[in-house]
Formats: C-alpha cells, sequence, structure tokens
C-alpha cells in the first residue's frame, strides 16, 4: 500500500511563475499520483500541519480571495483520495465554521486525538488500504502560538499521553498499522515516536506558518522503528512511504537506507542548485552551448545517484518499507483537470476582485508632493530608456498577468504595476498609464520632474539595486543576484554616467 505524506502545504496551489522549473504545483502533485495510481491503486493521501491557508491572519479585504483558493485546494484534494489531516493555527484563519466547510469539501477527516472537546475533530481515522487496516491518529497544537483566529472553546493537552491511548484503542479496533500525524513540530514528533513505539510513522507538520517563504527540512529519520518524516511546505516536496507486507507481519524493516540521509539530503540541495542555474542559463544568450550541456550532465549524474540511494536491497524475508521525498516539478506533468481548477479559479477572483475593488483608489499625494506620472510622460526627454525597456519583460510584466486572468489577483499585482498602493500610484483595479514595471519604480515617483524638468530632477537620480529584490526573490526566483541581472535592463541609451 501506498500513502502520500505532504506537511505545511498552507494554501499553495502553484508557485508564482516567475521563473521556469520552480518547485512546487497541486497540478504536478495530481500528475504525480494519478499516473502512479494505475501501478499501486492501494493509496491514500493524508497532510499534517497549516493546509488551507497561507498566514494564520488574514486582513479582511483579502478573505474572500483566500477562501477562494482554500476551496479551489479542497476540491483537488478531495479528488486525489485525500483521508485525514491534523490542521496548524492557519486553518482556523476564518473560523471554526469556515474549516468544517473546507474539511467536509476535501473529502479529509481533520483529526486531532488531544481536542477537548472534540467538536468537528475525529482523535483518529480507521481505514482499510488495499486489504490492510491502517489507523491515523491525529494530534495537533496550534494553542502554542500567540497569534492567529482564535480557537473557541477547543483545547488541546498533552500530545504524548493522547497518541499512546489512541494507539491502544486502535489495537483493540484491529488496526494493523499506525500512522500518527503530528502538527507540533519535529521536537515534540521524536518525543511521541520514543513514547508509542508501535506506530510504524509520523508526519510531522509545524504548529503554525506565516509568509510564502519556502522552507528545506531535516531527512527521514528512524526514532527505534518508527520512521519520522516530513516535507518541504508549500508543496514543494511529497513524501512516498510504501508498505509491503510479507508473512502476515506487521512489523516493516527499512529498505530506503534512512541512515544514508545526510547523503542524500547533500544530493538534494545539490541537485536543486543545479535545476536553479540551468533554468537561469537558458534563457542567457552569453552562456556557451557546451557549458548548458555539461551543467544538465551533472544534473543527470547527481539525479542517479540519488536514485541509486532510494533502491536499497529489500530484505529477503519479511515485511518492510520504502520511503522517498519526490520533488514537485513540472517534469512530472500537469493534471489537465487540476489546471482546469487552477483557470476556473482565476477566473472566479478576477471578476470578483474587478467589482470588490472597484472603488478603491490609490493613496493621494501629499500636498506639493510627487504623484507617479507613467512612462509615456517620460518618452518625449528620454527616448533612449525608453527604446531599451521597450525590450525587456519588466514592459509586458502587466500583460502576462492579463493573459493569465489575473491581472485583479491580489497575490500577483502589486510586482506587475507601477507604484502600487502608493502616493499618487496605482491600485489592484486602478493601474491607467502605470501597466508593468515602469522608469518610476526605480527612479520613483517623478510628477514634479515631468512638470519642470530643467529645475527639479526626479527622487532617484541614480537607483541602486535596492528595489529589485522587493519582488524578484525566494520563492518568486531560484536566486537572484540584482548587480548580476542589472545590465539585462541597461543598455545603450539607458546607463551610466546619466547625460
Amino acid at each position: 500500500m501506498r500513502l502520500y505524506l505532504v506537511s505545511d502545504v498552507a494554501g499553495a496551489l502553484e508557485p508564482c511563475g516567475c521563473v521556469k522549473d520552480q518547485l512546487g504545483g497541486l497540478d504536478h502533485v495530481a500528475a504525480l499520483m494519478l499516473k502512479d495510481k494505475k501501478e499501486t491503486p492501494g493509496s491514500v493521501l493524508v497532510s499534517s500541519g497549516p493546509l488551507f491557508f497561507l498566514d494564520p491572519i488574514i486582513k479582511a479585504d483579502r478573505q474572500p480571495q483566500e477562501r477562494a483558493k482554500a476551496e479551489t485546494i479542497a476540491d483537488i484534494f478531495e479528488n486525489l483520495g485525500f483521508v485525514a489531516f491534523a490542521p496548524g493555527r492557519n486553518d482556523w484563519a476564518l473560523g471554526d465554521g469556515e474549516l468544517a466547510t473546507l474539511a467536509t469539501k476535501s473529502g479529509g477527516t481533520p483529526v486531532a486525538c488531544n481536542a477537548t472537546p472534540m467538536g468537528l475533530f475525529h482523535a483518529s481515522l480507521l481505514r482499510e488500504v488495499n486489504g490492510v487496516k491502517i489507523g491515523f491518529i491525529g494530534v495537533a497544537q496550534p494553542d502554542k502560538t500567540d497569534v492567529g483566529a482564535p480557537l473557541g472553546a477547543v483545547a488541546f493537552g498533552a500530545p504524548e499521553a493522547a497518541v499512546k491511548a489512541e494507539a491502544k484503542a486502535l489495537e483493540a479496533q484491529g488496526a494493523e498499522v499506525l500512522v500518527a500525524i503530528a502538527a507540533v513540530g519535529r521536537g515534540e514528533a521524536k518525543r511521541i515516536a520514543d513514547v508509542v513505539p508501535e506506530l510504524t510513522a509520523i508526519l510531522v507538520g509545524a504548529t503554525a506558518m506565516g509568509g510564502e517563504e519556502n522552507t528545506s527540512v531535516a531527512p527521514p529519520e528512524l526514532i527505534g522503528d518508527v520512521l519520522v518524516a516530513e516535507t518541504s511546505n508549500h508543496l514543494q516536496t511529497v513524501g512516498v512511504l510504501d508498505l509491503f507486507v510479507r508473512g502476515g507481519s506487521y512489523k516493516f524493516r527499512d529498505a530506503t537506507g534512512i541512515a544514508l540521509g545526510a547523503k542524500r539530503k547533500e544530493l538534494e540541495s545539490r541537485i536543486d542548485e543545479l535545476h536553479g542555474r540551468i533554468a537561469d542559463w537558458e534563457k542567457d544568450p552569453k552562456i556557451a552551448p557546451r557549458d548548458l550541456e555539461a551543467r544538465r550532465s551533472d544534473l543527470a549524474r547527481l539525479e542517479a545517484q540519488k536514485k541509486a540511494l532510494d533502491e536499497t536491497p529489500a530484505p529477503k524475508e519479511g515485511s518492510f518499507f520504502r520511503y522517498r521525498v519526490r520533488e514537485v516539478r513540472a517534469s512530472l506533468g500537469s493534471d489537465d483537470s487540476v489546471k482546469k481548477q487552477f483557470l476556473a479559479y482565476y477566473k472566479k477572483v478576477d471578476a470578483m476582485n474587478r467589482t470588490t475593488f472597484a472603488d478603491r483608489l490609490p493613496p493621494p499625494p501629499a500636498p506639493n508632493g510627487d504623484a507617479y506620472a507613467g512612462v509615456a510622460s517620460c518618452v518625449s526627454c528620454h527616448p533612449g530608456p525608453k527604446a531599451v525597456w521597450d525590450k525587456t519583460a519588466h514592459a509586458r510584466a502587466y500583460a502576462t498577468l492579463a493573459d493569465e486572468f489575473k491581472e485583479f489577483n491580489l497575490d500577483c499585482v502589486s510586482c506587475h504595476v507601477t507604484g502600487y498602493e502608493q502616493p499618487g500610484g496605482s491600485s489592484v483595479t486602478h493601474v491607467e498609464k502605470l501597466e508593468g514595471v515602469q522608469c518610476e519604480v526605480c527612479h520613483g515617483p517623478s510628477s514634479r520632474h515631468v512638470a519642470d524638468p530643467k529645475h527639479v530632477l526626479p527622487p532617484t537620480p541614480r537607483p541602486g539595486t535596492d528595489h529589485c529584490t522587493s519582488c524578484h526573490h525566494p520563492p518568486h526566483v531560484h536566486s537572484f543576484d540584482p548587480v548580476a541581472k542589472l545590465p539585462e535592463i541597461l543598455g545603450p541609451g539607458h546607463g551610466y554616467p546619466l547625460k
């Protein structure tokens, strides 16, 4: 039987798409799982840690969009055989009622054996998978964080004793395999493994998360015979746990080589670095084809080494497990039905936000202060820089959103327009003259310079690179060196020294 494990999804549908080959994407996860189901029909999906929302606190004006995204995640999970999840604090961002609605929509049972009263929770879930009775024991500690929506009347007790008692109850009901879904952090999960050695595995999740930053996690490890597994947040990776039962034994020996975790982690880090470098080099005409091919050969060699680590021979007798962490990349393929759900979500949000924010104007400029004039006001005096800018991706930044029904998406628009939410600038729906990443993103709002160019300089005549990383930062890009990238937006007629 196969268990797909994800930690700390935290409202992730897909990466933003600024560069090629970014980690993440629920369409790729679906492609992986649906393809594998042909070979392994006995499979289920479980999740630990924050699932539906990026942050534990959501501003009122963002709540409709975040609700729509969470509903889309729930719908997709339901089609992937989702059975159970242990929530993190983020999942209460819109309250108990919304969490209950999303749980029902997803098909996953919220489990937390240490919750009192149980309310919408179950202590555990007993599920037969390919003829084997698996008990999924949930445990959570959302009250261990000091931020987030109120938890209502629910209190959460000590994890170890609760999991121990629930494991005993499930064994009395005939459970043959026990898996803990623990949104308690890694340290607490390892303590549970010590106290409840009858577990086969623990899926670790965070108590809470915040922000769009991607995380990496420690390699899987064995505490006694208990596998402690955790995946990177935002669906960068998916854990695949295969259980092979032989001779009626439900004690599983490791056929993965967990002890080689440090070597595997090193390889994964180097593989990820090479993916990013190759994606950048493919767009750089200065890179010689032979150098690009050399890096691709390096990548293939490292991936072969990692694959060899993942193919430790199975024991000659007795039951065993294999555990792999799969990177979620475009190479996994993309499920068409999920892509259609993405598109429906983007269209819904675009239409909704167009109406909701129709009257939201940017803050007015200060008295006698600068407003944003727009690139059309610059071209009469600066045709050279405009000609250079026209050839850059910055000039087409807003058009890329419109092409994908994202021009009013709160996750996207700020990096694709000029002067977003700045005095005299743009807003979600009011971007006239300020579409794209224009001159004033770097040079500052320049209406007074436009009105009197001989006597008033723009606020930043000679900009540095400090504005670049407000948008060009991980996870939007693999890595970013603004100094190295600067020549891509400079050229004859647009460079230093200014004339």
